[in-house]
């Protein structure tokens, strides 16, 4: 948000104008015992080029902010357009925080319009919501869109789905009386196990969760998931945290997915130490699906004039109309970073983003062999899109711990989520590793031996 001063004509143009005598005078209805009384015990203001360079300073502290990463495992560093930042302060977009009058809020509006249109295309089904809080969340309330659609409770995830992402949906079901949760294994190539799943669906099976790319990288047979769930009356909800792997996949729509959630920050939005995220949601376009989305979602209309206009379509959150009908707590949606990854896929477009998809494929590709001649093969043999594990001659934390002294993150370690993966690297690549960079990480890796 900018920072907007005014005068002390400017001031007191604007207190004569609502009847004030001063800015003092504006705060006389809070009682004297509950002000301070005093002035606020923090150091001067400084000018600009002291405090720019204070930040510098303090900023430069972070090791982590200079070494080379190949950290991925949900959050991703992919190169956002400077452009993006500049189009985020126009004026169209700087309207009402929430659109309850759309009159005045036809920016944000029709940024979300395109938003859904972007996300719907991504996940290959109809109908999207105006976002999410993060990948998670939406996972998790896709897992309770398909409890409602079915009636049933129990919810079937894959342990090779996200280890976070899971245990917010075992929190969320926690609370739900009737709800169960269960996980089924991997097998040995690092995907569902097919046979385990089949074993686990049962009559009251609402959603079967799997992740795609799941998360050791590898891509799950999401056809034949979707299959097995539904010969048991079960909807299938996937999840797919590093997005740009729909570039160059089939999406999970067109597999046979119910609903599809999965993160959209690789779409634009920086890491910048984890956070913001933005979820995303997609689901068929019937009535009684539609009507067990979450969120809000923006709609195209006319005005009296017949001038094409936006508004908010279907807002099922429990501040509207719904309440204890809503079929959601998400209060919001993430504005902000939702726009950034409209402009930022806007700004490379269809063919664009197939090409940055098919260069991240190709460097982790160069990457995965030029480790194996390097006596360093992957965990789990078959398809990948730009994320795979790796197998270490010594535990994984002890190599992560001695790259880091060299300014290198090789990856995470899996042993934090998987014991028994202990020696697992899961290794990252974007397209803003060169090939130096990816025989510096060889050479590293090589060297624990």
């Amino acid at each position: 948000m900018r920072y907007l001063p005014q005068t002390d004509d400017e001031l007191r143009a604007m207190l004569g104008a609502i009847g004030v005598p001063s800015v003092d005078a504006l705060f006389a209805t809070i009682p004297p015992e509950g002000r301070l009384g005093r002035a606020l015990d923090i150091a001067p203001g400084e000018d600009e080029v002291t405090l720019m360079g204070r930040l510098e300073a303090l900023a430069a502290r972070n090791d982590g902010a200079t070494m080379l990463s190949f950290q991925g495992a949900g959050c991703y560093h992919h190169h956002t357009p400077p452009v993006a930042d500049q189009l985020l302060l126009r004026g169209e977009f700087l309207t009402a925080y929430t659109p309850y009058q759309p009159e005045v809020a036809q920016g944000t509006l029709q940024s979300v319009f395109e938003f859904q249109t972007i996300v719907s295309e991504v996940l290959g089904l109809p109908v999207a919501n105006a976002s999410m809080y993060d990948g998670a969340s939406a996972l998790a309330e896709g897992a309770l869109m398909a409890r409602r659609l079915t009636g049933r409770g129990a919810v079937v995830a894959s342990r090779a789905l996200h280890p976070e992402y899971r245990e917010v949906v075992r929190t969320y079901l926690a609370g739900i009386p009737g709800a169960r949760y269960e996980e089924v294994p991997f097998d040995g190539a690092g995907v569902t196990d097919l046979a385990a799943l089949e074993g686990a669906l049962g009559s009251d099976t609402a959603a079967v969760l799997v992740g795609y790319p799941n998360f050791f990288g590898r891509v799950e047979d999401v056809a034949r998931c979707a299959a097995l769930a539904h010969a048991r009356g079960a909807h299938l909800v996937t999840a797919t945290w590093e997005t740009n792997a729909l570039s160059v996949l089939e999406p999970p729509g067109a597999l046979g997915a119910d609903v599809a959630t999965g993160e959209a920050q690789p779409l634009g939005i920086p890491p910048q130490f984890g956070g913001p995220g933005c979820g995303i949601i997609a689901c068929g376009a019937g009535r009684e699906v539609l009507q067990q989305l979450p969120g809000r979602l923006v709609g195209e209309t006319v005005d009296a004039a017949g001038r094409r206009g936006y508004v908010l379509t279907l807002s099922t959150r429990e501040q509207h109309i719904r309440r204890e009908r809503a079929t959601s707590n998400i209060c919001t949606n993430q504005g902000l970073m939702a726009l950034l990854v409209t402009i930022c896929m806007a700004l490379r477009g269809r063919s664009g983003w197939q090409t940055l998809g098919r260069l991240c494929l190709s460097r982790a590709e160069y990457l995965k062999k030029a480790l194996g001649a390097a006596g360093l093969p992957v965990l789990f043999e078959g398809a990948t899109f730009n994320e795979f594990a790796v197998k270490l001659p010594v535990p994984a934390r002890e190599a992560i711990s001695r790259c880091a002294a060299s300014g290198l993150l090789p990856g995470v370690d899996l042993g934090r989520w998987y014991p028994e993966l202990s020696h697992g690297l899961l290794v990252a690549v974007t397209e803003r590793h060169g090939r130096a960079d990816l025989d510096r990480l060889v050479a590293a890796l090589q060297a624990l031996r």
